[in-house]
Formats: structure tokens, sequence, C-alpha cells
């Protein structure tokens, strides 16, 4: 009998071979959900909500985030796997996969006898001799063609070719124009703005920053080029006292003061803007935009519409920052002391209207250092799949430049390590070895499911690449149109870096965790209630 059920006779408890099967049915459950899925070639997953809305999507870490999962284990995995992508963007189907094919493959050694902690010290030599590989075989590679491959090897395994190839080049430009020499990249600077319209195949970098709402005034010019761009966060209507207070008059002419007298204070501040347009502007046919984070009333948007200004009211905070940097100029916050120099400029505003929806337009500006992903299509599914693979590429294409290397892809990397750990073998003493022997061939699952995704026999593409392989200077992967080995360094697919660090990292270390679990107990305070 348990010692917890001298403690609490309601605790339910799986001591030695049940909790390790309970633990390694759990791991293999949730491989069995997501190996499908990995790759160019994986399916799709269609999700329902308890609303009945539904959710389409290949994408691992979307796919964990939505299921209800009551397994305690898988629970862990999933989390583990969703904090992978939290920290690196990508690798979390292969992250369910390596931990329940580890899990898999100790078992067959613990079954016949082998301690489940030499087994987990024979992951941790095994992940330790596949850190040195990784880092013999990753190249120093960080040109505009290199982001490009390691954004569309991270694309096409979330949206079809075509789309994925696309996004690829806006995806680039984007973390390109946002870079800063010696800073890291904020990928806060991309904005991605979506529209219900056209196809996905009409989604596009702007150079500048798209704006969900429009001009509130139906005089207002819809397109302006050449622009003076003002940034502001100042009251342009009526503001009610932060104290109670009244006004006290004898005659209607007194009472008519007042009022005038209110009204002056936001005449004036309006006037200070016309002045200033005036001065920049004059004769010429160039435009001028305000966009405020407070509001506007309707008599300062009427004085505002005679003078051909734009205004834009009660504009986001995170637009505010973001137009700065794409216009140039500074934020004002009062009208006081107004200059040229504090004005942004953008060689095209445009309004559009799509529905009862407005979006405005800034483009064109001379050196954004703030940009807009414009994904368009057809209907919701679409664009949440597009907005999924973009935020997992702009990702990809940060790690690739702070990494500054990169490592071949296509399961190149899963079958050198094999190779590598064949040779290790030998060096070792001891049981370890059939601990780091199951972890060789965990790591052939990654090659195996690509191959089954394909429509290849996952055995005989295996067999191919082994005989391939020469060594980690001439890596081989596998070559899912045709079923044949490959040099991934020639087709130009490469994966991150870190990515793959995190990967052997992670995975060793929660597998070797759950090899060790000899007694799962559930007597927490909730058991103990009624």
């Amino acid at each position: 009998m348990a010692a917890v059920k001298q403690l609490n006779p309601k605790a339910e408890v799986a001591r030695a071979a049940q909790a390790l099967d309970l633990n390694i049915s759990a791991a293999m459950g949730l491989q069995d959900v997501l190996r499908t899925n990995l790759g160019p070639k994986g399916t799709m997953k269609m999700l329902v909500g308890g609303s009945g809305d539904i959710k389409i999507t290949k994408d691992g870490n979307v796919l964990l985030h939505e299921m209800q999962i009551q397994h305690p284990t898988a629970s862990l995995i999933a989390r583990v796997a969703t904090a992978q992508d939290d920290i690196t963007g990508d690798g979390t189907t292969s992250n369910v996969l390596i931990i329940g094919e580890l899990l898999r493959q100790a078992k067959v050694y613990i079954t016949d006898g082998l301690h489940p902690r030499v087994a987990a010290e024979g992951f941790d030599l095994a992940k330790k001799k596949a850190l040195q590989v990784l880092d013999a075989m990753s190249l120093k590679k960080c040109s505009r063609d290199d982001l490009i491959n390691v954004a569309r090897t991270s694309l096409r395994t979330k949206v079809k070719g075509q789309v994925a190839d696309l996004l690829t080049e806006i995806i680039v430009d984007a973390v390109l124009a946002i870079q800063k020499e010696g800073e890291a990249v904020d990928l806060h600077m991309v904005e991605i703005m979506t529209m219900e319209h056209k196809t996905e195949m009409d989604t596009r970098l702007v150079k500048g920053i798209v704006m969900d709402h429009g001009a509130r005034h139906p005089d207002m010019p819809k397109k302006v080029t050449d622009a003076f761009i003002l940034t502001c966060n100042v009251s342009l209507e009526y503001e009610k006292s932060e104290v109670n207070s009244g006004f006290f008059y004898k005659s209607a002419d007194e009472r008519e003061k007042l009022v005038k007298a209110e009204r002056a204070f936001c005449d004036d501040k309006v006037q200070q803007v016309i002045d200033l347009k005036r001065a920049v502007v004059g004769d010429s046919d160039k435009g001028f935009v305000i966009v405020n984070q407070k509001g506007v009333d309707p008599n300062s948007l009427d004085a505002l519409a005679r003078e051909g200004i734009v205004a834009l009211r009660r504009a986001k905070r995170r637009n505010m920052e973001r137009i700065v940097l794409a216009c140039g100029g500074t934020a004002v916050n009062s009208f006081d002391d107004l200059k040229p120099e504090q004005l942004g400029h953008a060689g095209l505003f445009y309004e559009h209207v799509l529905g009862d929806d407005k979006y405005s337009f800034i483009e064109d500006c001379d050196n954004p250092q703030s940009v807009t992903i414009l994904i368009k299509g057809p209907n919701k599914h679409t664009i949440t799949q597009i907005k999924d693979a973009v935020r997992d590429g702009l990702r990809a294409v940060k790690n690739a430049i702070e990494d500054q290397m990169v490592v071949p892809g296509a399961g190149a990397f899963e079958i050198a390590i094999y190779q590598a750990l064949q040779e290790y073998k030998n060096e070792v003493r001891g049981k370890q070895r059939l601990g780091l022997q199951a972890f060789a061939e965990a790591m052939l699952i990654i090659p195996k499911c690509l191959a089954q995704n394909a429509g290849h026999d996952a055995q005989e593409c295996l067999v191919k690449m082994l005989q391939e392989y020469k060594g980690v200077d001439r890596c081989v992967g596998l070559d899912l149109a045709t079923g044949e080995a490959m040099y991934p360094a020639e087709a130009g697919i490469w994966d991150n870096y870190c990515v793959k660090k995190q990967l052997l990292n992670s995975c060793t270390v929660i597998s070797s965790n759950l090899l060790i679990v000899d007694e799962v107990m559930r007597a927490g305070m909730s058991s103990l209630k009624g």
C-alpha cells in the first residue's frame, strides 16, 4: 500500500511500471495527433470550438493552445512545446514528436530490464554530443538570400507553397527595414493589419502605416500626395473641468461672451495648426495630415476641412509611436511651440473604404523604421492561418539575424546526429550506451514523418539518406518531391540554429524527467473534499 494512502485514503496512485506506462502512453498519444502535421506536406487539422467556430491549421503551437488536454503528462508536454514557440517561434511539432519518440525508444530497453536512471544518463551524454554536432554543421550565413531561404523553409510548413513564396519576400523586407545597426530587432515595429478583401495573393508590404479608421469629416481630402504628417496628443474638443465649476451671468450678452471664451480655447489651438500648414505648404499642392491621439470636435473638424487638412482622431497609442518611426518628425503634446522640424513626411496618404470600415494608408515614407504587413484574404480562416504563419516567419528571420548562423534542414540535422551517435557509442562504456542508442533512434522520427507525410516509404527514404551521408560537411536531407536524398545547402533549405539547440535541450530534460517518475499521485486539495 502506498504511503500516501495512509495520509489520504482518497488519493489515486500509479506506481513504478504503471506510472512509467502512464507517462509514455500520454507522450505517444500526443505524438500521434501531431505527427501528420510535420513539414511542407503535412495535413491540416480542423478545430471546432464550443460555440461552433472553426479553425483550420497545421501550426503545432495553435493546435496545442486550442486543444483541451485532460491528461496531466500530455498537458505538461504541450506546455513545454508551446514554451519552445514562445522562446524561438518555431519547432513546436518537432518538440512533441521527439519527446514521444525518446520515451518510446527508451521503453524498449526499460522493458528488457534497463533502469530508467541509466537511460536518462545515456540521454544526457547523447545531448552533449548532439550539441557538438550542431555547432560543427552550422554555417555562418546571414545575407538577404540566406534570410529568404530561412523564412521560406519556415513558412512552407505553415501555408501552401505559392503563398509561402509571396510572404517570404514581404517578411524579409519588413525585418530588414526595421533593423538598426547594433540593436536587437524589435518585431513590435512591424504592424500586422488584416482586411477581408480579395485573395491571400494580394497580401503586401506597406512601407509606412495602415490604420483601421479614417478622417471624420466628409469634406476632407480622401487622397493627398507629398504630405506633411503632424503627430500629436492634444485635445481639440470641449473639456470638462476636473473640479465642479459653474458660470454665473446676469444677461444674455455675458453668457455669449463666456461661450465665446470657452470656444476660443479650442479655436486658438486649431488656428496654430492652420498657421503652421500655411507656413510649410504655402501655395503648393502638398498635403497636410494630423494624426491625433485625443478627440477633435465637429467645429474644429470644419475649420481644418476648410483648409484642406486631413484630421484623424483617437489613433491608437502604438500607432502614434510607429508613425513617428515611419515618417520622421516628433510627436507633440502641445501646439504652443510648433516648428516645421516636428513634422514627418510621406509621399502618399489615402483612405480606403471597405464596406462600413475605413482604412488610412500612409505610404512612400523616405526611410521607414516601422512598416505594416497588410494581410488580405477571402475569409477569416485564411486570414487567421496567414497571420499565424507571418508571426512564425518574422521570428525565423529575427533568429537568423541574431544567431548569424543557420543549420541545414530537410531532416539533415537529425541524420547527422544519428550517424555521429553511432560512432560515439563505441567510446562509451556501460549500460549508458543503450540510452545513447535510444536517443539516436529517436532522432530519426523527423525524417521518417517528413517521408510519410509526403507519401513515400519511410524506411526506404531513411536507407537512401544514410547511404548518401558523407559527414557533417556534406549533410544529406530528403527531397519530398521525389523521395530521394539531396543536399539541403544546395536547395536553400535552412533551419534556425537556436530552434534546434532549444529542441535538444528541452526534449532531453523533459523526457529524462518523465522516465524517472516512479509514482504519480493525485492527492491534491480537490481530492480531499467531499
